[in-house]
């Protein structure tokens, strides 16, 4: 499992703000060369975006590249050239992904591409959920390939998609985001709140982000270097959740069934609990 707390979304257009994304903090740093890069510049942009992946020292533990969407003229051009710079990727993020069949090519072009260059691992595969279709299907869209890592949340499409106003925080969202959640759980896959757009308003991230934790969610994008602080703080469990899943752990281990432990009552609910959230520390 790999830390996704902060996912930053670094733009491949211009070059100075990909040169700047190698050098960015934050667990999991996405190249973006859909939405960030206007069509006449597709191809500059990811052959810089290969040159960084070839030779850049890269900050982040975890580099990804977002494609341009499978219905588009770029995207088998994009993975071919990306998954092919090198080990330094990590995974490809597939936009507006809407149904399993979507991802049919994007596994084909992986398995072409590896197989060419006799890659040491695999490359992952996250999906984001964007529309209405997406979201109806996200079940089927989690199981679709064993490279799934993460389902991801797109707040803005999918904001224009289902009819909302706008992308802005609210109840609305409570079902959209337990609907992808549901599914990336029960295909076991990391679940990843999309962004905050307000950038500058670091108290509406936090209420966000905290929100999206409480739900289940294992991290958030970011769009601004500056969200990733307040994304690692609220993603992190803190001293006294560790303290509370060790002392389960510790008083379970004996075979004990339903029993009590600082006045709460806990069982094999409660050590999978302490046992996920272990799990997501290391």
């Amino acid at each position: 499992m790999r830390a996704r707390r902060s996912c930053l979304s670094v733009p491949a257009h211009p070059a100075s703000k990909l040169a700047k994304g190698t050098t960015l903090h934050a667990d999991e740093v996405i190249v973006d060369l859909e939405d960030s890069v206007p069509p006449e510049l597709k191809e500059d942009a990811r052959a810089a975006v290969v040159a960084a992946l070839r030779t850049a020292e890269w900050t982040a533990a975890t580099v990804s590249v977002r494609v341009n969407d499978a219905s588009t003229e770029w995207c088998d051009a994009d993975i071919r050239a990306v998954v092919g710079a090198g080990e330094r990727l990590h995974s490809v993020v597939v936009p507006k992904v809407e149904q399993a069949a979507s991802l049919a090519r994007v596994e084909q072009l992986l398995n072409e591409v590896e197989t060419g260059i006799e890659r040491a691992r695999p490359v992952g595969i996250q999906a984001l959920i964007e529309t209405a279709r997406g979201l109806r299907d996200a079940h089927e869209i989690a199981t679709a390939s064993g490279r799934i890592e993460a389902l991801i949340l797109g707040p803005a499409d999918m904001s224009v998609s289902l009819g909302f106003p706008s992308p802005d925080e609210g109840r609305h969202w409570d079902f959209v985001r337990g609907t992808v959640l549901m599914a990336a759980r029960a295909a076991d896959l990391q679940a990843i709140d999309g962004p905050y757009l307000q950038v500058k308003d670091l108290e509406g991230l936090r209420e966000s982000a905290g929100l999206a934790r409480k739900l289940g969610y294992d991290g958030k994008w970011a769009l601004h270097p500056a969200q990733v602080e307040v994304l690692d703080e609220l993603f992190t469990p803190s001293p006294e959740e560790l303290r509370q899943a060790r002392a389960i752990l510790e008083t379970l281990k004996s075979g004990a069934g339903a029993t009590m432990l600082d006045g709460e009552m806990i069982d094999e609910a409660s050590r999978k609990r302490a046992e996920r959230l272990l799990a997501r520390v290391r």
